[in-house]
């Protein structure tokens, strides 16, 4: 495996709740990375010598502003081009947007706003364009990711939705809310991932527990137990005892290698996968993790 990005989870706490949410972002959840762990990470990073890209994540990243700019400081500093994904509720004002974005200028080469009416009344919200237009004024790239609502790939007739929307994943929260009011398809049918390349990666999710996830929920190794190189190392897709069902026939394979019995219909793929892998956790419980991922609160 050869790694050219890595997203740091920085957070699982969120300061909104979407029902899209695929990492179950919200205020009550727990996990942010420290310094210390994103020095280690970097550090990992560098010694394996392919990453160009750091993402800084989350849930929201900008909850943990302080934390968050030290952060791209010291990815920028290591040499490594750096993104950040945010949901802009900081961008109040033009000023208050300029002020929160200025100490990224001339670092983050790419900064992606999410806005739809999952986090806001209206598809592009007031604090989105306040943000992309503070980005643009101090020479940040930015965009804008929206997520469309179940029903509007259904109204287009094709499928196809309209430009600038892409469509829900349907894990996480996104697969208890959303998933009833999709369409359903066969679970046999769903013999491929459509979303991830399994064999060559390209990237990780890490979070701060130091899970290394390949897809949210599905974990190959944990950088404070074994570094980023030993797990590139030892990943072998074809033998792993999740990945290897997934790449044989995609999640309707794996439901069937685990005595899963699926339901009839399936929002999507990432449906019957996440709605298998729930199953399947007290069988893969280092795998499988962690309960942040998975929507299970804290005891």
């Amino acid at each position: 495996m050869t790694l050219k990005g890595l997203h740091l989870l920085l957070t699982y706490q969120c300061n909104h709740e979407c029902d899209h949410c695929f990492l179950w972002g919200s205020p009550w959840q727990s996990g942010t990375l420290t310094l210390g762990g994103i020095r280690e990470i970097l550090r990992q990073a560098g010694e394996l010598g392919t990453v160009e890209w750091i993402y800084f994540e989350g849930g929201e990243p900008f909850l943990y502003y302080p934390i968050l700019v030290t952060g791209v400081e010291l990815a920028a500093a290591a040499g490594f081009k750096v993104g950040m994904v945010s949901n802009a509720y900081w961008a109040t004002e033009r000023e208050d947007a300029l002020a929160w974005l200025r100490p990224f200028a001339g670092r983050v080469r790419d900064l992606s706003v999410s806005s739809d009416l999952y986090h806001w009344s209206e598809e592009i919200s007031r604090q989105s364009r306040l943000a992309t237009e503070a980005a643009g004024e101090l020479g940040i790239p930015v965009g804008t990711i929206s997520i469309a609502q179940p029903e509007q790939a259904a109204e287009v007739g094709t499928g196809k939705l309209p430009e600038g929307l892409s469509g829900v994943m349907y894990r996480g929260r996104a697969a208890v809310e959303l998933a009833g009011r999709a369409a359903k398809q066969p679970w046999r049918g769903f013999t491929e991932c459509p979303h991830e390349d399994l064999r060559e990666p390209g990237r990780l999710h890490l979070d701060a527990l130091g899970y290394a996830h390949l897809c949210q929920g599905i974990v190959l190794g944990n950088v404070f137990q074994s570094t980023l190189k030993e797990i590139c190392m030892a990943y072998d897709p074809e033998s792993h005892e999740v990945i290897g069902p997934l790449l044989t026939g995609g999640p309707a394979e794996l439901a069937r290698r685990g005595n899963h019995e699926p339901a009839e219909g399936y929002a999507d793929a990432c449906h019957l996968c996440y709605e298998t892998r729930l199953a399947l956790r007290a069988r893969h419980p280092e795998i499988l993790v962690p309960d942040q991922a998975y929507g299970v609160p804290e005891d």
